[in-house]
Formats: structure tokens, sequence, C-alpha cells
């Protein structure tokens, strides 16, 4: 028996969401038929392709050999429809990126509003993760890092530098001792990343400052500047986001400042997706003008 199209679907979405209920409601189907569509398959390849655990399902060892394959057809198939579709002057369909919450308030809004104006027919989703984006499950088509990842057959480019800088609120700086040189920051309360929650080494900005004690966190950028701009402490902020926060003004930019950059990931197979490379190639030069464009505003 040869294995269906639309059973390798459904296997690919319970090897991404590691369950039948997940699957389920990715496939707007009920985890009933998603369990017999699997067997059905299993049946076809003559091998079991997970391992159920209370914990969910696991891929077997035959489920491994089978997702290359699968999402290979995954890939196939969505380069067919858009070869059968034609080209096209703009863009259309669903399209959907991961970010880290930082570009996902302060970059992505402008740049997909302005993307979006031009292609009506476009449905962009931006997902904002305080974490990496896993797009072997297809949380994403494609995703924005901090840091190239070296593992998975990704492809990986990049996108623009981007500069961050020590900031403190008017009134804080008004109401403390002045600042004139990095030993007068001791003493002085920090705002940062919860320590073990920093998802890429390049976030712990504060680490390579010599920052030894956080006296607020978050997780969340933007919650990081507004504990900043309500006059709780000095905080490391990219420039791009300062626009948004006038209250707030640069300590010591002289000395204290950091580069960081940006790279798009996306699976290697969808360079072949004519959509999808357009997309990327309009979303990578929208983020770099939007980022000269902010921080040429401070």
């Amino acid at each position: 028996m040869e294995p269906h199209w639309d059973d390798l679907k459904i296997f690919l979405a319970v090897a991404r969401h590691e369950s039948l209920s997940g699957a389920g409601r990715v496939l707007k189907l009920d985890p009933a038929t998603v369990g017999r569509r699997v067997a059905r398959l299993e049946e076809a390849m003559g091998a079991p392709l997970f391992v159920k655990s209370p914990q969910g399902y696991a891929l077997s060892a035959a489920g491994d050999r089978l997702l290359a394959h699968a999402e290979a057809a995954e890939q196939a198939m969505r380069a067919a429809t858009e070869a059968l579709a034609g080209p096209s002057g703009s863009l259309s369909g669903q399209i959907r990126i991961g970010a880290p919450d930082g570009c996902a308030n302060y970059l992505l809004p402008q740049v997909c509003a302005r993307i979006g104006a031009e292609n009506p027919d476009l449905d962009i989703q931006i997902v904002a993760l305080p974490r990496v984006v896993n797009l072997s499950r297809r949380e994403a088509d494609m995703a924005i890092a901090v840091s190239p990842p070296s593992a998975g057959q990704l492809l990986v480019q990049k996108i623009t530098d981007y500069r961050l800088h020590l900031v403190a609120a008017r009134r804080y700086l008004v109401a403390h001792p002045p600042i004139e040189r990095p030993a007068d920051l001791r003493g002085h309360p920090v705002i940062g990343y919860i320590p073990d929650m920093i998802f890429d080494a390049e976030l712990d900005y504060l680490s390579e400052l010599g920052v030894e004690r956080v006296a607020l966190a978050s997780n969340s950028v933007p919650v990081q500047l507004k504990l900043a701009a309500q006059g709780a402490g000095l905080c490391v902020a990219h420039d791009f986001a300062l626009p948004s926060h006038k209250i707030l003004r640069k300590v010591l930019p002289e000395q204290v400042s950091l580069t960081r950059a940006f790279y798009l990931v996306r699976h290697q197979g969808d360079q072949r997706s004519e959509r999808l490379s357009r997309f990327a190639e309009a979303l990578c030069a929208g983020l770099r003008e939007e980022v000269t464009r902010l921080e040429a505003e401070i």
C-alpha cells in the first residue's frame, strides 16, 4: 500500500506537535481521526512511526527516517502549487514570521504593514517569542534570529547590524548622582533579562558589561524599557526602540556601546519557493531601512 500525501501531512503535524490533539488543532481534525490516519500510514509503511508515552508522541527510528522525505514532499507540493498558480505581481496566501520580541515590537509592525499594503491578498502573521523559534516544527515559515544557527537544514542570511546603549529615564538621571564614567555605574539598579531565561548568548548584555546583579528583570524587552521609563534604573536598549520611549536618555554612549545583528533563517528547501523568496527579500530590505531610519531619529 502506497502512503497518501494527506497521511504524510498528518504525520508531519504529529511529529511537530508531539501529540494527536496538537496536530488535530492545526489540521482541524479530531484526535481520533488523526490517530486512525497515523495508524493507516504506519500500516502502509510497515513500521511504527511514533513511540507513545505519557509525555506524547516521539518519532521512532522509522519515523525519524521518514521525516526528511515527508518534509521534502511538503516543500515539493508547495512549490507545485505556486507554479500552477503562475507568476503574479503581488504576493498572496499566509506567511508566518517568528522573531524575538524587540524586533517584533519595534520593527516588524512598520515593515509588515508596508509589505501588506503593497500585497493586499497576503496574510502576514508575526509570532513574538522570547525564545528561539522552532522552524523544524513549522512554528513559522521563517524566523529572525540574533545569532546564526549552526545546525539543521537551514538557509541563513544576515539582515543588518543594530546598536544598543545603556539608557535611563530623565527623572532618574536628575535624581541620582551624575554618571560620568563606567565606574560610576556601581550602586545603580540595573534592569535586564531574567538570567536563567536568556535564550541566546548574544542577549547576555549585562555580563558583557560586567554587571553582576539585575535588580529588576523581565524576559520581555518592552517591559524592561517601560521599567526604565518609570525611573526604576538603568537598562540596555536597542537604539531602534528609543524613538518609542522618548523619555529615555543614553548613558555613557561613547563608553558603553554594543553591536548585534539580525539574521533571517529559513528552511533550505523553501528557497525554491518564489513566493517565500520574494517575501524574504522585501522583509530584509524593509528591516534594513527601518533600523537605519529609527537609529537616525535619536
